[in-house]
């Protein structure tokens, strides 16, 4: 049985590669069309830029954990992860891998659970502090208004109350989710007082949490520069991370769909023409998503097949 399911595990990622492809055909089609208008040496450097991606989130993931995990593997499973993390609820996907992994590693469950919540914490937070420096750096730069409908500020403010407040009433109605917060809640303080302690898996911990949306943000730059849109490198990065922190709330497959318009909307927030905006955000997801999309659910296979994950 087991057998069969890992089987059924291999071949999944590229059908969902297929499916996601089709569905997405239209994108795909006049992303690569923008390709061969864009200047090449800006392209490759993009290119780069989001292949160090995944040794960046490989360092933060080992920040993330007391115990040595293998170098080469950790890294190859952050390339698969984000193939995942394509085909599956934003996080989602990647979650999951990281989480098979650190298991397969010798982690127990409660503790590669605290691991994975405390990555998630740094990069959230590395994401979010580049994001304040740069608004704080520019002010003004971003015209919110145009991010955001008239009135829609409030009712998301009251949304996100009210799924805390839901969230803290059923904790403490139930007592066993309550129990299994509790216990969770200790774990992983322990396991982030014990990764402090060690300053090289802080460093690699936050290091890399600033590292990851930085090398991110630059391949959207450089793939700007080879659409030559006309908009300063501080606006770029800034209508980015504004962007992948919106979008971030969203829940689609790896933000397909949310975050071209997300960015769309925020490039043109920062002054870019529309047409050179929507070139621009789709030559970048074509490099960042699509390109690495079918090599990584490949990989993904093989490490399942190779019981790596």
């Amino acid at each position: 049985m087991t057998r069969t399911i890992r089987r059924v595990l291999c071949v999944l990622p590229p059908l969902l590669v297929t499916v996601v492809a089709v569905r997405h055909r239209s994108v795909l089609a006049e992303g690569f069309a923008h390709l061969g208008q864009a200047r090449w040496p800006w392209l490759l450097a993009a290119v780069g830029a989001t292949c160090l991606t995944w040794p960046a989130a490989a360092c933060t993931r080992q920040g993330a954990v007391l115990e040595r995990l293998p170098g080469r593997r950790l890294v190859v499973t952050q390339f698969a992860a984000g193939a995942a993390n394509h085909l599956l609820p934003t996080g989602l996907g990647a979650s999951a891998v990281n989480l098979r992994f650190m298991t397969v590693c010798g982690l127990s469950a409660a503790r590669s659970s605290a691991a994975l919540a405390l990555y998630l914490l740094a990069e959230s937070a590395g994401r979010v502090a580049l994001l304040g420096a740069l608004l704080l750096a520019c002010p003004g730069a971003l015209r919110l208004g145009e991010l955001l409908p008239d009135g829609a500020f409030g009712p998301l403010l009251w949304a996100a109350g009210g799924v805390l407040v839901l969230a803290v009433g059923v904790l403490a109605g139930v007592r066993r989710l309550r129990t299994a917060a509790s216990s969770f809640l200790r774990t992983a303080l322990g396991e982030a007082r014990s990764v402090h302690s060690r300053p090289a898996r802080a460093l690699a911990l936050w290091g890399g949490a600033l590292v990851f949306p930085a090398l991110q943000t630059a391949a959207l730059v450089l793939v700007a520069r080879a659409l030559a849109l006309d908009v300063p490198v501080a606006h770029l990065a800034l209508a980015y991370l504004a962007a992948t922190v919106a979008v971030a709330l969203v829940p689609t497959p790896g933000g397909l769909g949310s975050v071209e318009a997300a960015l769309v909307v925020a490039l043109v927030a920062v002054g870019g023409a529309a047409a050179v905006a929507t070139a621009v955000v789709l030559t970048f997801r074509v490099i960042t998503v699509w390109l690495p999309l079918l090599p990584g659910a490949l990989t993904l296979g093989v490490l399942v097949r190779s019981k790596v994950i």
